[in-house]
């Protein structure tokens, strides 16, 4: 497949087969990602792999009664109250494994940065029949320092992109794009 090809087939994944990811290919999908570019080449990232279905369960429960205990906080989530209130909405999809990039706080850009290493993570995974999806929900809560510290993460480190990996059980259909808007051409 071309590198266009990838682009536009990826889809982010929220069913997955009930089988988990190896270690090696979770490893790969981290080299994918630390080739991202970055500004000053200053490759400010750092990764949290979690791959414990009580872990994940345990964070998908935490990361959800904050998000409705600060609700003021976020507002535009108001709409999704209702499914995080859930007890079986688990906001990982019960997928295996969470791999979460960090950015160290120094350089020009650390948090963009690591959003081309999310970007160079997801599409290489599809590349080698994952599915991932980035999970929104669970950032603040995976930047608190209460939980970085259970997983190691230094405080100087802030949380990016928590993103999902299995292997699909579905893939939503094609999706389509608006055309570019295209603000000046010379």
């Amino acid at each position: 497949m071309s590198i266009i090809q990838i682009i536009k087939s990826r889809r982010s994944i929220r069913k997955f087969k009930d089988m988990p990811v190896e270690s090696e290919k979770i490893d790969h999908l981290i080299e994918a990602a630390i080739w991202a570019p970055s500004a000053m080449n200053s490759q400010p990232w750092a990764f949290v792999v979690i791959q414990d279905r009580s872990t994940l369960k345990d964070l998908s429960d935490n990361s959800k009664k904050f998000l409705i205990k600060n609700m003021e906080k976020f507002k535009v989530l108001e709409k999704y109250k209702s499914m995080l209130e859930r007890d079986d909405y688990n906001i990982f999809y019960n997928a295996p494994a969470l791999i979460t990039i960090y950015a160290k706080n120094y350089g020009l850009y650390p948090k963009e940065d690591c959003a081309l290493a999310a970007e160079n993570l997801m599409l290489e995974a599809h590349a080698i029949g994952l599915g991932t999806c980035w999970i929104g929900f669970a950032r603040e809560y995976m930047d608190l320092e209460e939980t970085k510290a259970k997983f190691k993460v230094p405080s100087e480190y802030s949380a990016v992109a928590p993103i999902i990996v299995g292997y699909p059980e579905i893939v939503p259909d094609h999706g389509s794009r608006n055309n570019p808007i295209i603000l000046y051409r010379k």
